[in-house]
């Protein structure tokens, strides 16, 4: 979703709002995304003391969403131009941003959002969010990221004032990371929080450089490997940490298989295993993960 800060404060403008109020009305505007009109309409007129008439123009403006042909729309609305040169520089930079989009092939990605207003005060351009859609398992998500143009904040700390165009970003990293959790558990998949490829065990006790050895071959062959971190481990503990953390496969060294050149290759998912050469097994491993 796009708007303009400008177009906004225009619209504000035109409908006759006092300009000491643009920024707390801009604030009650922010809420349509979670609101109806009629409640956000009742914070305007009874929290905030502005005109009913006044938030009714409001209503018509901020309840429209679309593609450039709003935009030519409203550049045809001479009662918000007439009134508001504001409102026509937003207009001209939503137009152009719009044609910008068209040459980048995404404007079925892009709306014309005259409802978005991202309450803060220092946006002075181009305001946007990036909202994560539903598909056919559940409901759209909402915003899950937001931010816009302000040329007058970084000034604020320079001596001379210079004026530094900027724009911004924030993304909600906790939001993101419950939908991922969400998708993943309806999909009855383990939610992985490492990359490790394979988990070198060991079945009996004063084997760690037979791990460390391994490990270090399979680092070599460009392969995700880790190892326990205690001396002697119990094997159990090792094979629920595979299980816990979604690791895929798992070597298990024990002094029998030492003395007979192999190693056990585990399937974590299946609790299968079988025996593998020593001498092979990181280039068995390799075709095994890259055939999956």
């Amino acid at each position: 979703k796009v708007n303009h800060r400008l177009l906004l404060d225009g619209i504000f403008e035109a409908c006759g709002v006092p300009i000491e109020m643009f920024r707390s009305i801009c604030s009650a505007v922010d809420k349509l995304d979670k609101l109806t009109w009629e409640e956000v309409r009742s914070e305007m007129v009874n929290e905030k003391n502005l005109d009913g008439d006044i938030a009714d123009k409001i209503g018509e403006y901020v309840r429209q969403s679309g593609k450039v042909e709003l935009v030519e729309k409203l550049m045809e609305d001479q009662n918000l131009l007439g009134k508001s040169k504001t409102a026509k520089e937003g207009l001209e930079a939503m137009k152009l941003f719009l044609r910008y989009i068209d040459l980048y092939d995404l404007t079925e990605y892009v709306s014309f959002d005259l409802s978005l207003a991202r309450g803060l005060d220092y946006y002075t351009g181009v305001i946007y969010e990036a909202v994560l859609l539903g598909d056919e398992k559940g409901e759209a998500v909402g915003s899950i990221a937001g931010g816009g143009r302000y040329d007058n904040l970084v000034g604020m700390f320079d001596p001379k004032h210079k004026n530094v165009p900027c724009v911004g970003v924030s993304i909600g990293v906790e939001r993101i990371f419950s939908v991922l959790e969400a998708k993943l558990a309806s999909d009855h998949q383990k939610i992985r929080t490492t990359e490790v490829q394979v988990y070198v065990a060991s079945a009996q006790k004063n084997l760690t450089e037979e791990r460390m050895k391994l490990c270090k071959e399979f680092w070599d062959a460009g392969i995700k490997a880790e190892q326990p971190y205690k001396k002697n481990p119990k094997l159990l503990v090792q094979l629920q940490h595979c299980e816990d953390m979604g690791i895929p496969w798992a070597i298990i060294l024990g002094e029998s298989e030492i003395q007979r050149g192999v190693v056990k290759l585990r399937n974590v998912t299946s609790r299968q295993e079988i025996e593998i050469a020593r001498n092979a097994i990181a280039q068995e491993l390799k075709n095994r993960l890259e055939s999956t």
